[in-house]
């Protein structure tokens, strides 16, 4: 059966069982990994896997099943079971769930891909990986590492209110990172960032990348933290790298405005959320420098896609507005629990899982500033850039990270390297404290924001650029 054909089946089965609505999708994604370690390969990994999930709403209860083929028998059989499991379900009352309304479309849809990362020659690929890892241990690195990872995903969507779409999505990137080790000592350095950079797109973003010009660069730098002074302890400004400051967005906004969190239905493995849904539209979440766009239709960025996986089409709307909380991150369930109109972010990360509430785009504006000129406008600060740790609490509220590097900033001078710069924070107490912003927007990429049970790997998107913070806590206390 082709992937229209099977969904269709698995749909018209479960509402023949008693679901009220049904959808299904079948999903063929093939992946590609490839890792060097000190000028050798070391792994290669391909995979290839189909299938089709089903799911049914039985009053106020869904109910998923999903299956490895595609055949009407298998189809119709998984459509029954989802229905059954809802049935079951539903046996407990709940309140009522509708679903916000969406247009039924018939559509295809593909991310733009100019070099096909999957038919680039395994050979120049590997050599990518051993050029750029030797050349990191040549200049001192002790331990080298390179990646790169493909997925190319087609789904099929199927609808009991009419839709049917499909969509194909290219996804590819990668990077390197040299470890120096010294005497009770151990520094990393990373490029671009420290699980490297993705994108919605083919294998000239990884081309773009050039990875062996910066090889000698970070290996270098990372034997000079084994030496370099600690980073001080105390308030200071902070002056935040876009790609650290891409992740502060993924944990203590991005998953903030998950509505599932908010109302508590993501409680059981990842936590709640500090926001309260009675405060949307009102609670000044940062300062008036901070408008952060969810934007799915951003060409290249990583959390980019066509149609979500409700069959919701992509559209970019505001989650905060000059520093006001005025939208969350929704689906269609969730969104009509919370008396909104909007959905547009659910996804799953394969056939075989139930689709949630997840990140699409998520980030920042670009600001008025350049990072020269926010170095210049700070007599007394610390730059910090390149992620090495994180940790937040379970309402995305309290939070400490760990950089891989940092400068001393002096009289709007960029000095001398500090190691293991480390800053915490109150979230919105940090992002009121930013007050400038450059205008050096980067759509980073993050292909392992893990959510749900059983967990599920998603794609995430987030536009940043440098930013400085007022008085921030550094380093760690005495």
């Amino acid at each position: 059966m082709t992937g229209f054909d099977a969904a269709t089946a698995a749909v018209q089965a479960a509402l023949d069982a008693g679901a009220r609505y049904a959808d299904a999708r079948v999903m063929h994604r093939r992946y590609e990994s490839m890792s060097a370690r000190n000028g050798d390969i070391e792994e290669l990994t391909q995979d290839e896997s189909i299938g089709l999930g089903v799911r049914a709403l039985v009053g106020s209860s869904w109910g998923f099943h999903a299956v490895p083929e595609l055949s009407d028998a298998a189809a119709r059989d998984a459509g029954r079971r989802a229905a059954a499991i809802a049935a079951a379900s539903a046996r407990v009352p709940g309140p009522p769930i509708d679903l916000v309304a969406v247009e039924a479309t018939v559509a295809s849809w593909a991310s733009a891909c100019d070099v096909d990362p999957l038919g680039v020659p395994l050979t120049d690929k590997g050599d990518l990986l051993v050029r750029a890892t030797a050349m990191m241990r040549e200049h001192g690195a002790d331990l080298a590492e390179g990646l790169y990872q493909i997925w190319d995903t087609t789904k099929w969507f199927v609808s009991s209110e009419g839709h049917r779409i499909d969509q194909r999505i290219q996804e590819c990137g990668g990077g390197i990172s040299a470890t120096s080790i010294g005497d009770g000592e151990t520094q990393r350095r990373s490029y671009p960032s420290y699980r490297g950079q993705y994108g919605t797109t083919g294998w000239e973003l990884v081309t773009s990348l050039d990875l062996a010009a910066h090889a000698a660069r970070i290996a270098e730098e990372s034997r000079e933290l084994l030496t370099a002074p600690e980073c001080p302890s105390g308030e200071t400004d902070l002056i935040l790298g876009g790609e650290q400051l891409a992740l502060q967005i993924h944990e203590s906004v991005g998953h903030a405005i998950e509505l599932d969190r908010i109302l508590g239905w993501e409680a059981a493995f990842a936590g709640t959320s500090w926001l309260d849904l009675s405060r949307l539209g009102t609670l000044q979440y940062g300062s008036e420098l901070m408008n952060v766009t969810i934007d799915p239709t951003i060409p290249g960025a990583l959390g980019s896609f066509g149609f979500d996986d409700e069959g919701s089409p992509a559209a970019r709307r505001d989650a905060v507005r000059e520093g006001r909380w005025v939208g969350v991150l929704a689906g269609r369930d969730s969104a009509a629990v919370a008396g909104l109109d909007y959905g547009g972010s659910v996804r799953a990360d394969g056939w075989a899982r139930l689709p949630m509430v997840r990140m699409t785009n998520v980030g920042l504006e670009p600001g008025p500033h350049t990072l020269d000129e926010i170095i210049a406008a700070t007599d007394d600060g610390v730059l910090m850039d390149i992620n090495r740790s994180w940790s937040i609490d379970d309402k995305r509220l309290n939070f400490q990270f760990g950089c891989e590097v940092g400068w001393e900033v002096k009289k709007g001078r960029r000095g001398r390297l500090l190691r293991n710069p480390t800053y915490t924070g109150i979230g919105p107490v940090f992002w009121r404290s930013m007050d400038m912003l450059s205008s050096e927007i980067v759509p980073w990429g993050t292909p392992n924001c893990g959510k749900g049970q059983p967990g599920q790997t998603g794609h995430t998107g987030h536009p940043a650029a440098p930013a400085r913070f007022r008085n921030v806590r550094v380093g760690v206390r005495a």
